[in-house]
């Protein structure tokens, strides 16, 4: 008589594609100046420090609630926005404090959030997934599983009805790539040629189980193909590759050939949020991907390799990123809680 397997074997668990695979495809890669490389550098840096304070954080108690940190992921979001332009958008899900670093967003504000103090972007209400700002063009972090990607869908067809050529970029992972909103908004994307990339952020476990077990169809690039959306997948842990099929993706959809996805290969360092222990990977392949194709680590090399820069002066710019993010965290840490009579503010009654 045939057993029922309850757990899975770890063959199951771990039968994805190599881990290193995104680095083997030959995703287009553009040659960066000396500029360009450090302007990359600081950004995901900034990211990266931000992240590992707010672990510390969120360990000390000072951040309560939910909180997914972007370690490892940095690439993405940094060579989207280098190939952006005035007026685009941006739009994602919960793990969104390197999307808001990258928008421009002040990690004081951000931090602040997270703290729950009354100079964050939510004046404190709303957390590590839910800040918004208007003025740098970034409509949120969204706590609800794919709920950002029919909004996106939606900025994209105001940007169409204004005619203002700006291009509503939304992020998604492969967890949400799932959800049934996501092919409603493919559809009607498609049916309206609206100016949206949707950028699906394959960190592989979703909230914990791989996409090999989750996923019939594992090549996210491919979601789109049933409303003849083009996808291409995208070395997601190289800066260079993710701004090369950023600029081919933005000139897509200002000529108004409609929406297109952009599967990025990446990897996330930590659990899924602060709470998770990731027993579904080894420590073994986190520290694969670490070793060999760190974005940060990438950008380091190339940058001493060229003699573009020494050792001594990528550990000032490091100390420099520090030091924001320790103002930051002091910021938000002093700053004052919210007074109570905002319980009965921005709310819809």
């Amino acid at each position: 008589m045939a057993v029922a397997r309850t757990k899975p074997a770890e063959e199951d668990v771990h039968d994805l594609r190599p881990i290193n695979d995104w680095a083997t495809q030959q995703s287009p890669v553009l040659e960066f100046t000396k500029e360009e490389e450090l302007q990359a550098l600081r950004q995901m840096l900034l990211i990266r420090r931000f992240e590992e304070k707010a672990g510390q954080m969120y360990g000390m108690g000072l951040i309560g609630g939910f909180c997914h940190l972007y370690i490892g992921q940095e690439a993405v979001v940094i060579g989207m926005k280098l190939a952006m332009a005035d007026g685009d958008q941006m739009i994602t899900g919960y793990r969104d404090h390197g999307h808001m670093l990258a928008s421009g967003m002040d990690p004081k504000g951000v931090m602040a959030e997270l703290t729950g103090r009354r100079g964050g972007y939510s004046k404190g209400k709303g957390g590590s997934m839910h800040m918004f700002s208007l003025e740098k063009n970034f409509f949120g972090g969204h706590g609800i599983v794919g709920a950002q990607v029919p909004i996106g869908t939606g900025l994209a067809f105001a940007n169409k009805y204004r005619g203002n050529k700006s291009v509503s970029l939304t992020y998604f992972g492969d967890g949400a790539a799932n959800q049934g909103q996501v092919y409603e908004s493919f559809n009607m994307a498609e049916l309206w040629k609206l100016p949206v990339i949707y950028v699906i952020e394959n960190n592989r476990y979703a909230m914990g189980t791989s996409v090999a077990r989750s996923s019939a169809q594992v090549d996210f690039s491919k979601r789109g193909a049933s409303f003849n959306i083009p996808g291409t997948q995208v070395d997601g842990m190289d800066v260079r590759a993710v701004k090369a099929a950023a600029e081919d993706a933005l000139a897509w959809c200002r000529d108004g050939k409609g929406p297109i996805i952009l599967e990025m290969m990446t990897y996330r360092y930590r659990g899924h949020s602060m709470s998770d222990p990731a027993k579904y990977r080894t420590k073994e392949e986190v520290d694969k991907v670490r070793t060999e194709h760190d974005p940060i680590e990438q950008v380091r090399k190339r940058l001493i390799d060229k003699k573009w820069a020494s050792e001594d002066e990528l550990k000032k710019i490091d100390a420099s990123v520090r030091a924001v993010v320790n103002e930051a965290s002091e910021f938000a840490t002093h700053d004052a809680e919210p007074d109570p009579s905002e319980l009965y503010t921005d709310v819809y009654r």
